[in-house]
């Protein structure tokens, strides 16, 4: 027993003198950043699969399957972030990531992809989707300028602000359902593999998927929240940086792919998609669980979020038609670059 004591002290110290030096030379808040992120995205990916498995079990067809649990499971970690940002009252980092996550979408994701391979757009994205996207900006753009009810105090979006924002996702979610039964049925039950997993298989992965988004969204909040906090910089920026950028990753990799493939459809339809949804699902829901605070400077952000969504529409029709070509993805990277370079100057 005294050995096992003796052992167990040894272990202690070894392990108290480890994290002293790890703490030393490496802050934990950034180590909880990275891990939080890495968790979400893992655990959105395995409670995609087991739902999306579940749902085919229960006989529902892909169509619904990919108009649902697929298209927002590819926001599920802007979602968890939010929501427990939310509910700590760190409503910067909610803001951010929502803005931050959707000007990464477009600048740095399209901008990267149409390097790769020009992205070739179908027709009715050019003319439904893609509007829809700039829409959702404009949206955000008007009700976070709407005067506040109080005379003092900083301005918000308020729970009705909320509500109108998801109107408009269901709105939306209406319209796709209508879109994919008149035009692209078939082409949604052929492109949707979907992995029939076994019952004991389904259910790991969704517990595990559940418990991935709940620790990755709780670490990495707290650990973006200290790092502001210790460098003196705003909630919202850390957020719209490198938060956005943590949970565009997923997204930037597998446009990488799609394009490499030729599957203009898939980089574009995944990114719009993701845009619409953040605005309208993940940051309604966020002012539902409470007001939003809005950051000083906000108008900023928003307008290079609105003029990189009217530059993705108006790309469409210069050069070659309803083509994002590789000297366009390239003023795309350029305006992210400036993006980043200007936030950071800001906090300053």
């Amino acid at each position: 027993m005294q050995s096992i004591s003796k052992a167990q002290e040894l272990l202690s110290v070894f392990s108290l003198g480890c994290a002293t030096l790890w703490g030393t030379y490496v802050d934990m808040a950034y180590v909880y950043l990275v891990i939080g992120l890495a968790l979400l995205v893992r655990g959105a990916d395995y409670l995609i699969d087991g739902s999306t498995s579940l749902a085919k079990r229960l006989g529902i067809p892909s169509l619904i399957i990919g108009l649902t649990v697929v298209a927002l499971g590819t926001s599920l970690p802007e979602f968890i972030i939010n929501v427990i940002s939310a509910l700590r009252g760190a409503t910067g980092v909610a803001f951010g990531n929502v803005v931050g996550s959707n000007i990464a979408n477009t600048l740095l994701i399209l901008g990267t992809a149409s390097l790769v391979n020009p992205l070739r757009i179908a027709h009715s994205t050019v003319w439904r989707e893609i509007p829809f996207n700039l829409l959702a900006a404009l949206v955000l753009l008007v009700i976070s300028n709407i005067p506040p009810m109080q005379e003092t105090g900083p301005s918000y979006i308020a729970k009705a602000d909320g509500i109108v924002l998801l109107f408009c996702f269901v709105v939306f979610l209406f319209y796709l359902y209508n879109s994919a039964i008149k035009y692209r049925t078939n082409l949604v039950d052929e492109k949707l593999e979907i992995e029939l997993l076994t019952p004991k298989k389904t259910t790991i992965y969704i517990v595990v998927g559940i418990i991935g988004l709940y620790v990755g969204g709780v670490w990495a909040v707290n650990g973006a929240v200290s790092i502001a906090r210790s460098i003196g910089a705003p909630e919202f920026l850390i957020s719209a940086t490198i938060v956005a950028f943590g949970t565009s990753l997923p997204e930037l990799i597998t446009s990488i792919r799609a394009a490499l493939r030729g599957d203009s459809d898939l980089v574009v339809g995944n990114i719009v998609g993701s845009n619409i949804l953040n605005i309208l699902f993940v940051l309604g829901i966020t002012t539902i669980i409470t007001p939003v605070v809005l950051p000083k400077g906000i108008n900023t952000d928003l307008l290079f979020l609105i003029v990189s969504s009217f530059l993705f529409f108006a790309f469409m029709f210069v050069g070659q038609k309803h083509t994002l070509d590789r000297w366009q993805g390239f003023l795309f990277l350029s305006g992210y670059l400036a993006y980043i370079v200007l936030s950071i100057f800001r906090s300053l």
